[in-house]
């Protein structure tokens, strides 16, 4: 951009100058040394899974060579089909609890997360702050601390080996609650819930048509990453599922166990357990990247 600078006498137009074009430009450019940095990042990121993928296509004597493999094999199908047909690993069910569990999860944690980050955040109710304290406080406990008590509780309903064991404990999350109060705080005007109830509008109709809409984004994300979590969780499943009725992960883990490491069936194992979270990325990327930058400008 190019200004037009007059003299102090008012006697016509001084000299140009350049504005603030150049300096954006300059603040934008990378250098070539940021292209070689993000290079080198995003290939020390894909090489392990990539491995994994090229072990996954082959034998086992590939596993300890050196250099290591750096072409697919033909075995993958081979690896595949000896994979759901292991007796130990129960693959097929693992992946199929893994599914119900998650798909819970996600859509109990969006619905109850938003529904309680608009009363947080626009409702007016006594203990509204310490409420939202000890929700907050709920965010700094490990989960591990809380293992042994809430096997206690699965133990005393007799949830033990049984779905609800691993989807009631997590049907909604502190984390959740907060973000999509932050999130609700800024994406919805008050005057648009004034309006709202003058029309006549109930407080869950208020939420379901005028909230709702609003936290999309930040629900879409919510969601994605609640997803991923629960599909990846470990610990918890190990602890009240029994082997025959696993997640994916515990069956992983099972054919880990085994007497005889068969590293090409754990790494097509894990490899079509990434497929699932693969898709979520590639067909929701855009929304989570937009949601989160939303997010970012509005605050």
């Amino acid at each position: 951009m190019t200004t037009l600078i007059t003299s102090p006498a008012g006697k016509g137009p001084g000299r140009r100058r350049n504005g603030g074009h150049g300096r954006l430009r300059g603040l934008w450019e990378a250098s070539p040394l940021t292209y070689v940095t993000l290079v080198v990042a995003v290939a020390l990121s894909i090489f392990p899974i990539y491995w994994m993928i090229v072990v996954a296509t082959r034998t086992n004597e590939v596993v300890a060579d050196v250099p290591p493999p750096l072409v697919p094999g033909g075995n993958l199908g081979d690896n595949v089909g000896r994979l759901f047909d292991n007796p130990d690993a129960y693959f097929a069910q693992g992946l199929l609890n893994s599914a119900i569990v998650a798909s819970a999860v996600t859509v109990s944690t969006v619905f109850f997360a938003s529904l309680a980050g608009f009363a947080f955040a626009k409702l007016r109710f006594r203990g509204k702050n310490a409420l939202l304290l000890t929700i907050i406080a709920t965010m700094m406990i490990p989960v591990q601390m809380g293992i042994i008590p809430l096997y206690m509780i699965m133990v005393e309903l007799g949830w033990q080996n049984s779905l609800q064991a691993v989807i009631v404990p997590f049907l909604v999350t502190g984390f959740g609650v907060f973000m999509m109060r932050q999130y609700a705080q800024q994406a919805v005007p008050d005057e648009l819930i004034e309006a709202a109830r003058v029309d006549g509008c109930t407080t869950f109709g208020i939420y379901w048509r005028v909230v709702l809409p609003a936290l999309r984004p930040a629900a879409g994300v919510l969601g994605l990453f609640t997803f991923m979590q629960t599909w990846n969780e470990f610990m918890w499943p190990l602890a009240v599922l029994n082997p025959e009725n696993p997640t994916v992960q515990l069956s992983i883990n099972n054919l880990a166990n085994a007497h005889f490491k068969d590293y090409t069936l754990m790494f097509a194992g894990t490899t079509v357990a990434i497929l699932p979270l693969l898709v979520v990325f590639i067909v929701f990327g855009r929304q989570i990247i937009g949601g989160i930058m939303e997010g970012a400008i509005k605050a």
